[in-house]
């Protein structure tokens, strides 16, 4: 019905004796008339949208009646202008394609019960509540049902047998699908008890036996509800015991224990909180209203999976159905829904009914359709049923032709078992069935060309015209049709040969052989079919078919053997072209230079390079005031591993470290340091002691990993006291050691490698300005002279220098021999001495 519109008026004077009486009436009459002129203008354009929404909402629908959203808003805009003969009609084309909602339900029923009246039209509001309650499980519409058959029903109201009957078998009903509800079954419950309590009043006080048996007819409906967990067990356990002291019996309502009932009632109870306790904090968790789907979801799921291990089929069922009504149109609940009825209920309407709401609520899912045509078979419902299923199936849209596949499939399944079953062969029945299969190829063979799918579907085809349909042309025709689509497929030519083969008609076989051993297959396709035609005529032909097989495979086999060579050879050509690259590739990376000096200088040309570089690099250090010293190979100055910490790891320690000098007077030395610490767990580690001013971490120079060392600076010597206590404490995963640093050592320590303080370090560099460099053997070459032995060119090296880590084989000219060169005669004279 249209909804009445609020007008606004603007607010009279309160004080009118002020007006003139034209004053006062002329603006009254002026009020008035604005009021009613604005009002009707306002309805006027606001009737022509709702009508001009309306054609268009009409026209949009009628393009495309599968627009969900469309019908609902053209549903609300026709109830809101009251046009019922077109609301009628408009819910009853949306409900025809998909499921309406549980409060779209309550809204057509409450509308019918408030336009009709009489008890005529009380089948009819019945059948729209079964509908409704058939979709979704949703406890307030059952509610609804119950009251209005209550109401308006004449037989319930008059308490008569056939009433009573009906109203308690719809009451169980309601108990069968919510009443296991956690936290809205007690309605139901209560509803139930109400009703059966209002009939215990009708009976006259006479008639004792009658009003015993509905007394515990009642007491049977509230032991019932205590063995359930729900939600409110405690107030239940409290009306009961009202209700029973009500009647005489003598119960403690103030306490909460089970004294005074029975014994399996008690146990039952118990029993029911158990499960209450148990599922609690489930119930909680998916009736968050500020939680959002997303979350609720899986949730949901996981109150399912307990529910599942509990092992009560009924909770389960109850579960699924609360989680669909949540989320109607999510595939994985139906399907799993489907899949538990399946294995465990095994009810025929049950399945049924749930496979029907499905398909209605996910249409784009092809496994619910296939289990639904599967569910009616199993039903035995009619051909007719069936195959509308099948056809409103294929107007839907899946993801994937695989899916339609499965479909046409199942469709034919059925068919083929109905005409094997029978035993009846039924020209219209297998017609049914080649035209399934041919609509199956029309549809699948442009998508799943070359796959083994579409080569099952046409074998499958054709092995039920050779079975059922005893054509062998038929059959033929279904794997040439196939050899047209996918004649570089090997296995559909071995089908069709094989058919031939099973059929006992070996000539047309070897026509088949004959065709195809010239083709070319995938892999070794060719090769294999070679060999099954000779291998098939030594099973099966003579020796002049033997013989004929042989000379026309032969050359085919050599053909192949030399294509396969040459395939080989390139092959292995790629592949060692490839290889040749990467190697080349990793030995031009190898062979980078290390310094920016070019091999092709001179050797005095590199010599004067690296000492300006190196004059350069010394001078620069020592302006900056950072340590130079020589280290050993892998060794580095706690300076050079400060300034090459990473930036991302520590960037505060190493600013901290630049331009600083240590002198370790106030230092702690770490050893067995764990090499995945880093700076920050040092710093934690001696968080206890406090007073820490700069952390050194040692690490390698050509992999940069911490040798598991460090120095810890401090501020003064009790800190430093203190953070030696932590000697032998673990720091991660190892037992560190703390000692003092004790830089007089470190100087006078004359084996082992050595490892300079930054203090020492400094000084060493304010003395020598410039790098180490290789001295000469003589001591008479200049002192002075630095003397790079670098890169290939080593000839022009002088003769007077003895090369690093070189020894000589020349021996020693003898003191005082001449150094004069000898003759051939000469040498010939100190042999024959010799």
């Amino acid at each position: 019905m249209a909804e009445p519109m609020e007008a606004e008026f603007t607010a009279v004077p309160e004080n009118t004796e002020e007006l003139g009486p034209n004053d006062n009436g002329g603006h009254a009459d002026t009020l008035e008339a604005t009021s009613d002129t604005s009002s009707d203008d306002s309805d006027s354009d606001n009737e022509a949208q709702k009508a001009l929404d309306v054609l268009t909402l009409e026209s949009e629908l009628s393009r495309n009646s599968s627009n969900y959203d469309a019908h609902v808003q053209y549903i609300k805009l026709l109830r809101k202008m009251g046009e019922i003969d077109k609301l009628r009609k408009a819910r009853e084309s949306m409900s025809e394609i998909f499921p309406l909602t549980p409060t779209m339900w309550q809204e057509w029923t409450k509308d019918e019960i408030t336009i009709s009246s009489g008890p005529d039209t009380v089948p009819a509001i019945e059948e729209l509540y079964e509908r409704g309650v058939s979709e979704y499980l949703f406890v307030p519409l059952w509610c609804d049902y119950l009251n209005f058959v209550q109401e308006h029903d004449p037989s319930i109201r008059k308490c008569s047998d056939v009433g009573v009957s009906k109203a308690r078998n719809l009451f169980e009903r309601a108990l069968t699908a919510a009443g296991l509800h956690f936290s809205e079954g007690s309605k139901i419950w209560e509803a139930y008890r109400e009703f059966e309590q209002a009939i215990c009043l009708t009976i006259d006080d006479s008639d004792t036996e009658g009003k015993e048996k509905q007394i515990q007819r009642v007491r049977n409906i509230f032991h019932r509800q205590l063995s359930v967990p729900l939600a409110d067990a405690n107030s239940t356990l409290l009306a009961y015991k009202l209700w029973e002291m009500e009647l005489g019996n003598d119960l403690d309502i103030n306490s909460s224990d089970l004294e005074g009932i029975s014994s399996h009632v008690a146990s039952a109870y118990k029993k029911a909180l158990e499960m209450y306790n148990a599922r609690i904090n489930l119930e909680e968790q998916i009736c968050k209203s500020d939680v959002p789907d997303s979350e609720r979801l899986p949730l949901f799921k996981k109150y399912l999976k307990f529910e599942e291990s509990a092992g009560d089929p009924a909770r389960v069922q109850i579960l699924y159905e609360r989680a669909i009504t949540e989320f109607p149109i999510c595939s994985d609940f139906w399907v799993d829904y489907i899949r538990y009825l399946e294995k465990t209920l095994k009810v025929g309407d049950v399945v049924k009914n749930a496979t029907s709401r499905a398909t209605r609520n996910c249409s784009w899912i092809g496994e619910l359709w296939v289990r639904h045509m599967l569910c009616l078979e199993r039903a035995h419902a009619s051909e007719d049923e069936i195959s509308m299923v099948f056809e409103k199936a294929l107007q839907c849209s899946f993801s994937s032709y695989e899916e339609y596949l499965d479909l046409f499939l199942t469709r034919i399944d059925g068919l083929r078992r109905r005409i094997s079953v029978s035993g009846e062969m039924q020209v219209l029945d297998y017609a049914v069935i080649r035209d399934t299969f041919q609509r199956a190829s029309d549809y699948l063979s442009v998508h799943l060309k070359g796959t083994d799918a579409l080569l099952r579907l046409y074998a499958y085809w054709a092995r039920l015209e050779l079975t059922l349909a005893n054509d062998i042309v038929a059959a033929r025709g279904v794997w040439e049709s196939l050899l047209k689509i996918s004649g570089s497929n090997i296995e559909a030519w071995q089908g069709y040969i094989k058919m031939e083969i099973d059929k006992g008609t070996l000539n047309d076989a070897r026509a088949i052989f004959r065709r195809c051993y010239t083709k070319r297959f995938p892999g070794t396709g060719s090769e294999d079919i070679c060999q099954s035609w000779l291998w098939f005529e030594r099973e099966y032909g003579t020796l002049d078919d033997y013989d004929y097989a042989v000379q026309k495979v032969s050359p085919r086999l050599q053909e192949l053997q030399i294509f396969n060579l040459q395939q080989e050879r390139k092959t292995t050509a790629a592949a060692v072209d490839a290889n040749e690259h990467s190697t080349k590739k990793i030995s031009r990376e190898k062979r980078k230079p290390i310094s920016n000096l070019s091999e092709d200088q001179s050797p005095s040309k590199r010599r004067k390079d690296m000492n300006e570089i190196a004059k350069k690099g010394t001078k620069k250090d020592i302006d900056n005031g950072k340590n130079i010293s020589k280290t050993t190979r892998g060794e580095e100055t706690e300076a050079n591993v400060d300034k090459r910490d990473s930036s991302h790891e520590q960037p505060k320690e190493q600013n901290m470290h630049e331009n600083v000098k240590y002198t370790d007077q106030c230092t702690v030395f770490i050893s067995n340091l764990d090499p995945k610490a880093n700076y920050e767990d040092v710093r934690k580690f001696f968080s206890d002691v406090g007073g820490v001013q700069s952390i050194r971490i040692l690490k390698h120079r050509d992999t940069g990993k911490s040798r598991g060392l460090a120095y810890v600076d401090f501020c003064d010597d009790t800190h430093l006291n203190a953070a030696l206590k932590k000697n032998r404490n673990w720091l991660l995963k190892k037992k560190v050691s703390v000692a003092r640093s004790d830089p007089s050592k470190s100087k006078n320590q004359s084996a082992g490698p050595k490892i300079p303080s930054e203090g020492e370090a400094k000084q060493e560099g304010k003395h020598s300005s410039e790098p180490p460099v290789a001295k000469s053997s003589s001591s008479k070459g200049p002192k002075n002279d630095v003397i790079q032995l670098k890169g290939k060119n080593t000839f022009a090296v002088p003769r007077n220098l003895k090369l690093l880590d070189r020894k000589t084989s020349k021996p020693k000219a003898v003191e005082g021999e001449d150094e004069t060169p000898k003759s051939n005669d000469e040498f010939r004279q100190m042999l024959l001495k010799k």
